[in-house]
């Protein structure tokens, strides 16, 4: 079977970030898809908020990782997609949250608030915890009922 696959994009402050836990992917049994950027040099975090909503919509990964300086930026952008389900999270509960109860199809992380280790763990639980359902489904489903048509 192969190895789901997480698109990772990120601008000039999340870049470290970035990478940092693209290298942690295959001993989560993970995949990367990396849409940059690729250095520490100023770019426009929308442009790599675009770029993951792309990939998903397109089926070329599963679930996706942004960072940028804050999280807050990038997440903005990304949940303008009516497909996207960005979530800014800042721990290890929060990360659960997302997924059990939101159905988040996308991590947020700032790369300048958010320590390491903290973040390593909030994409481990994000991978690893599954949409819980039931009463939660109703909710995200109306998600989809705004934004594009």
């Amino acid at each position: 079977m192969p190895q789901p696959i997480l698109a990772l994009a990120s601008d000039h402050g999340g870049f470290e970030m970035k990478a940092l836990l693209a290298a942690d992917l295959p001993a989560l049994g993970w995949a990367a898809l990396d849409l940059g950027t690729d250095g520490p040099g100023s770019v426009d975090y929308p442009d790599f908020a675009l770029a993951l909503a792309r990939a998903l919509k397109e089926g070329r990964a599963e679930r996706g990782l942004l960072v940028c300086g804050t999280g807050i930026g990038i997440s903005i952008a990304a949940n303008r997609h009516a497909h996207i389900r960005a979530a800014l999270v800042h721990d290890g509960f929060g990360a659960r949250m997302a997924r059990q109860h939101n159905d988040a199809n996308v991590l947020v992380l700032g790369g300048r608030t958010t320590g390491p280790e903290i973040a390593r763990e909030c994409l481990r639980i994000f991978l690893e915890t599954p949409f819980e359902g039931g009463r939660h489904a109703r909710r995200v489903a109306k998600l989809g009922e705004f934004g594009e048509k």
